[in-house]
């Protein structure tokens, strides 16, 4: 194992023991047999890929999984928001029936959050379940989507609706992927690890408003920092929460308008920015409530526009069906919208006690 590999273990021991590791570093893939033999026997590895992964990136890991000495496999689907369907799913359980998977086959999945979340169900379902690991090559699924268990597809109806909690075997994450990033999408990433500064860590938030210019020229040593911190907060809150039980619900800080504007633009509109979006959104509701002091407020939103994120919404978005959409959110319970406001940087909360009118005002003051 190459000696500057960083891990960081997700201890999960209840009621069952799903705990894995999560490798960060350049030889990162180096890891891939053996983490994959350590689960077990296997008779044959899935790659499952996208159709713009899966040229640059394939072959590299195909090669790391010939070394298990099995049947290697490719499956690859078209690349965007579009393909997190049950049709998606369908298809790659019928190529692995026709390639005679078996519950001791095992998954790969090489790819950004949709590529992660959809093998992940799938991994969860087949014959009731076979092993998967994750290989991460966007920020977003980097830093966030990779780790934590939850899988799941979209339907007209909203967003991550369909799903299971279903833990990887491992995730080995190669920070040198994102060098292949387009800017737009390094940005989209930057999103998240945004929300981990603001919930969970007031140095993070300070390093991203100082050290912006190099963060986004990618500076190595900053990024690596970036994707180990931001795997590390959640580690320790899915570990005290696996389920989202009430913890785990503050990650979850600027999702509830993010996945609203994502399903009513027919998720045209990419996460990461609808999240940045949804994180203004919060923070202004906090300001509102009395929650949040309006020079944090201000701090929040800054730092967002800082990495040319976006803070409004489009004019013809409308927070009417926007509301519409968010009362069909997955975090809804007793028909209560369940929000993470914040009282300080570092310091969230969840309450199902925002007025409806706040928000709309909000989403009102919001529109360009």
């Amino acid at each position: 194992m190459p000696p500057e590999l960083q891990q960081i273990t997700v201890d999960l021991k209840t009621p069952r023991d799903d705990s894995y590791t999560v490798y960060i570093g350049d030889d990162a893939l180096d890891v891939l047999p053996a983490v994959i033999g350590a689960s077990g026997y296997v008779d044959r590895c899935v790659l499952i890929s996208d159709s713009t992964v899966r040229p640059i990136y394939a072959e590299r890991v195909i090669r790391q999984l010939e070394r298990l000495d099995v049947p290697v496999d490719t499956i690859a689907f078209q690349a965007g928001e579009a393909s997190k369907t049950m049709g998606t799913v369908s298809e790659i359980v019928g190529r692995l029936v026709a390639l005679g998977a078996s519950r001791k086959s095992f998954l790969v999945a090489l790819g950004g959050g949709v590529v992660g979340d959809v093998t992940g169900f799938a991994a969860s379902i087949f014959k009731r379940g076979i092993g998967y690991i994750q290989v991460p090559t966007s920020l977003i699924a980097q830093v966030d989507s990779s780790l934590g268990g939850k899988t799941g597809v979209d339907t007209r109806e909203g967003k991550n609706l369909v799903g299971t909690f279903y833990h990887p075997k491992g995730v080995v994450i190669d920070p040198s992927f994102l060098r292949t990033l387009p800017e737009r999408e390094f940005r989209n990433g930057l999103s998240e690890v945004i929300k981990y500064a603001i919930i969970a860590d007031k140095e993070l938030f300070e390093l991203m408003k100082t050290r912006s210019k190099d963060i986004l020229s990618q500076k190595t040593d900053l990024l690596h920092f970036l994707v180990e911190r931001s795997c590390t907060i959640k580690a320790r809150i899915v570990e005290a929460d696996e389920r989202e039980g009430d913890l785990r619900r503050i990650l979850n800080f600027g999702h509830t308008v993010g996945h609203a504007l994502e399903a009513a633009s027919a998720y045209r509109t990419s996460h990461g920015e609808a999240v940045a979006t949804g994180m203004v959104a919060a923070a202004m509701i906090s300001e509102r409530l009395g929650h949040l002091k309006t020079v944090q407020c201000e701090e929040i939103v800054s730092l967002i526009r800082r990495y040319d994120l976006p803070v409004t919404i489009s004019r013809e978005d409308d927070p009417a069906e926007l509301l519409r959409f968010m009362a069909r959110d997955k975090k809804v319970s007793g028909q209560r919208i369940h929000w993470v406001l914040v009282e300080q940087i570092g310091s969230p909360f969840v309450t199902p006690d925002v007025p409806r009118d706040v928000v709309h005002s909000v989403l009102e003051i919001l529109k360009q």
